[in-house]
């Protein structure tokens, strides 16, 4: 079956709470086949049991029959650790939901490319990398940036930011980089609402629009705890009933995860050079200790990691 938005089989590269919750959403919502690849066999096994673990809530709430749960779960495929991205085999579209760093992003998209069809689409989760940069490191070395294969190439690289939980988040940013075709944004964008998301669309600046203005929040918020403004809870009661916002900022900035804040923040700054994106001292401090938040049970506040 072809489905109007052209994904028959989705890559998800990264089996950590993003990429599993976009496995999620294709499986469950667009009811498209998935290939999950993670290069950690023990993060495959802990990813597949938390996808059983959001099944089966559903099915408890109503919101899915068990007959619609085991559909679901049969359409995900768990890609073996010494397959690697080979393992991808005919897919339409890869997104990538890897650590968030350009590095490990560039050589992943250099290899994708490299692997798999002129054709495939390669979308990246990231939430603070320039789609331009990841989109020229698919051009195959050698090959002009400006000559037709190059172009092409390039041309399939789309930003496709889902927000974390990505089963309850209903939104995705789309971002096309200098490069990205028309097709390749179209295409990206039917297949995110086929996961029943809705979608606005950035230009490929730091930070995108969620980012460029989230972070400066979190950080202003984290350093008001830091100077002694207030404590904790009422930095964070201050914002949840003050500006009625669902949790506050120190809470949410634990559920982003602390290591990823400040690798945004990091790349905020470094790409526009404004003071206003300098991380904390304290966010800093906070992941060299490694304290993380909530997926490893210690950030702003703590948290039960055995259930």
């Amino acid at each position: 079956m072809v489905f109007s938005h052209g994904i028959r089989t989705l890559g998800v590269l990264g089996a950590g709470q993003m990429g599993l919750g976009i496995a999620y959403v294709a499986a469950v919502k667009a009811k498209v086949p998935v290939l999950l690849y993670d290069r950690s066999e023990v993060q495959l096994k802990k990813g597949m049991a938390f996808m059983d673990k959001l099944l089966t809530k559903d099915v408890s709430k109503g919101k899915l029959s068990e007959v619609d749960a085991k559909d679901a779960k049969d359409r995900v495929t768990v890609i073996a650790t010494e397959r690697g991205i080979k393992g991808f085999g005919e897919v339409d579209m890869v997104v990538e939901a890897a650590s968030e760093n350009v590095d490990i992003k560039t050589s992943l998209f250099r290899t994708l490319a490299a692997e798999l069809r002129q054709d495939v689409i390669l979308a990246t989760n990231t939430s603070s990398i320039s789609i331009t940069k990841i989109a020229a490191a698919a051009i195959p070395d050698g090959i002009a940036p400006t000559s037709a294969e190059g172009k092409a190439s390039a041309s399939r690289v789309v930003g496709l930011h889902f927000f974390n939980p990505v089963p309850v988040m209903k939104l995705v940013e789309l971002i096309p980089s200098l490069q990205t075709s028309q097709n390749t944004l179209d295409k990206a964008r039917a297949f995110a609402l086929a996961c029943e998301k809705e979608v606005t669309v950035s230009q490929d600046v730091p930070g995108f629009v969620s980012n460029a203005l989230l972070m400066p929040f979190i950080n202003e918020a984290i350093m008001c705890l830091e100077k002694g403004t207030a404590t904790r809870d009422d930095i964070d009661k201050t914002l949840r009933l003050g500006m009625n916002h669902p949790m506050g900022p120190l809470q949410l900035a634990d559920f982003i995860g602390l290591d990823t804040c400040l690798a945004i923040q990091q790349t905020l700054f470094q790409g526009t050079g404004d003071s206003k994106y300098r991380p904390s001292v304290l966010l800093e401090r906070m992941v060299d200790a490694q304290w993380l938040g909530k997926k490893n049970g210690k950030g702003f506040y703590e948290y039960d990691t055995t259930s």
